[in-house]
């Protein structure tokens, strides 16, 4: 059981135990950053949870493997113009990849975590699909687009058929200490500090400052380095422009940062790469899908072509606005994530 030290984890622990299961805790320490105040605390609860349910407990340190597949990544692709999805790099490479691992190590069935998604069998195709959780508010399937058929033959989500209010009215009834913790809204090794801020105390590195480009080329004003600013962004540009101004494209080979008006921002198509299906192997003819470009949207009808075997080009049924490099496109069928990748 991964144990994060948060509500949803402790209450799946919980529920694992009273089902009968051998349950075995696991913690991963994954930073040391003194700015984000790291995840000691974290760490502290989950072992205090896994006395009071009387399971084994692991805390395993993972911060070196955590730094190289994911903030490296995260700091490298901010430099490059993207927008990166750590949390999709960590689901794949830490709790996906090495605490599955040690699951394995230790001879257990199935590793289970406090995700609000589903795994289901499917006989006819004789493949495991990830399906999208009761609670749609808090559906994660998003972010696990990345899991492959092995990793999904392994793994179960119990908070997937469960609603958010349920786990919190489950956890008070248990006694559990953190039934009342919030959620964190930010990614968990930035803390509350802004991203250019901690890749510069965590890196050393600075972005330089550029020139804005509006969309037909004119110049209007410098910016404070390349890192600072995302696709769709209006505020906090630094400069007045007598109108509203968007980020709409970021060309990093000349440090510039290109501004347009809202309907700029507006596309019908992208090009994405490094994808994995989850319904079958490899996209070979177009198909019809649902696409969501981010984490909160409603899914849109789209049609997805194959370029090669690890790219694909993605048609809306509408213009969509702010498609950002670096994030990711995922599509559904149904309630099933079909597959996913990451935005060129």
């Amino acid at each position: 059981m991964a144990m994060s030290g948060g509500v949803d984890s402790s209450t799946t622990a919980a529920i694992l135990c009273e089902q009968g299961f051998e349950v075995i805790g696991a913690t991963l320490k994954l930073y040391e950053n003194p700015q984000a105040k790291g995840n000691s605390s974290d760490c502290e609860l989950a072992q205090k949870i896994a006395i009071d349910l009387k399971i084994n407990h692991h805390v395993l340190d993972f911060s070196s493997e955590f730094a190289d597949a994911v903030i490296a990544k995260f700091i490298t692709e901010y430099f490059d113009g993207q927008t990166p999805n750590p949390c999709v790099y960590c689901n794949k490479k830490i709790k996906f990849g090495k605490l599955l691992d040690f699951a394995i190590s230790l001879g257990c069935n199935r590793m289970a975590t406090g995700h609000y998604a589903k795994v289901e069998y499917d006989k006819i195709s004789g493949r495991y699909l990830l399906k999208q959780a009761r609670d749609k508010q808090k559906d994660q399937s998003y972010v696990l687009y990345t899991l492959t058929q092995d990793q999904l033959s392994k793994i179960t989500f119990p908070m997937g058929a469960m609603t958010k209010t349920t786990v919190r009215t489950l956890a008070k009834e248990k006694g559990l200490p953190n039934h009342q913790k919030p959620e964190s809204q930010d990614i968990c090794f930035v803390k509350g500090m802004n991203y250019s801020r901690f890749i510069k105390n965590y890196s050393g590195k600075v972005s330089q400052p550029g020139r804005f480009l509006s969309v037909d080329g004119k110049d209007l004003g410098g910016h404070s380095g390349i890192i600072n600013y995302t696709i769709g962004q209006r505020k906090g540009l630094g400069t007045s422009f007598g109108e509203p101004r968007y980020v709409v494209n970021k060309l990093t080979d000349k440090n510039v940062v290109v501004l347009g008006k809202n309907e700029d921002l507006y596309s019908n198509s992208l090009v994405a790469g490094s994808v994995n299906f989850i319904t079958f192997d490899v996209l070979k003819s177009s198909i019809n899908v649902k696409a969501k470009v981010r984490y909160n949207q409603e899914p849109i009808s789209a049609k997805v072509h194959p370029i090669t075997e690890d790219q694909i080009h993605v048609e809306f049924s509408a213009p969509q606005r702010a498609i950002t490099p670096g994030q990711h496109v995922v599509f559904y069928e149904y309630e099933f994530v079909v597959g996913g990748g990451i935005i060129l």
